[in-house]
């Protein structure tokens, strides 16, 4: 159940729409949202080998691959105003969490994760609200690390979350 002011992962994507699951013969298992920059930039969206879930770098992006709240650019292409980063924050976090289900897996599996920003000060500024929130708890019971950076993938583009989840052993 979506927490309040929280996108519903449901609408966002559902199994049927575009994302996949595949198995490879070394025993790899892929998902993918079904959007265009998989193919392009060829690359799975998380690689699960036995109980371990390795997430790329989930970002705020719709069922297609088009930016939520993107940031306002200045003349030069750059990010001019980072009041968007609690949405695409926000949105980062439902992303991972959809594509952690395709393994059945929740938020309460990651054991660490890795945000990658370009304004450190906003970010600190709503990660305690938005973790908290999307991990249901006060202390998330997992390593974090924040990183600034200079660019990301995309101009728009203010963060970008790399995520490591355990399942517990069949």
């Amino acid at each position: 159940m979506p927490l309040p002011n929280w996108p519903d992962v449901g609408q966002a994507y559902s199994i049927g729409d575009h994302m996949t699951h595949t198995t490879a013969a070394n025993g790899k298992e892929a998902a993918y949202h079904g959007i265009p920059a998989e193919d392009d930039y060829g690359y799975a969206q998380a690689i699960k080998i036995g109980n371990m879930i390795y997430v790329s770098g989930q970002l705020s992006h719709d069922k297609k691959g088009g930016m939520i709240s993107p940031a306002a650019l200045d003349e030069t292409g750059k990010p001019a105003d980072f009041s968007m980063m609690v949405e695409q924050m926000r949105v980062t976090y439902a992303n991972a969490a959809t594509i952690l289900a395709q393994f059945g897996a929740t938020l309460d599996h990651v054991v660490e994760e890795t945000l990658y920003v370009l304004d450190v000060d906003e970010a600190f500024a709503v990660a305690g609200t938005v973790r908290k929130e999307a991990y249901g708890k006060a202390r998330p019971q997992c390593a974090s690390n924040l990183i600034g950076v200079s660019r990301l993938a995309f101009p728009e583009q203010l963060i970008e979350i790399v995520f490591k989840a355990v399942l517990p052993p069949v």
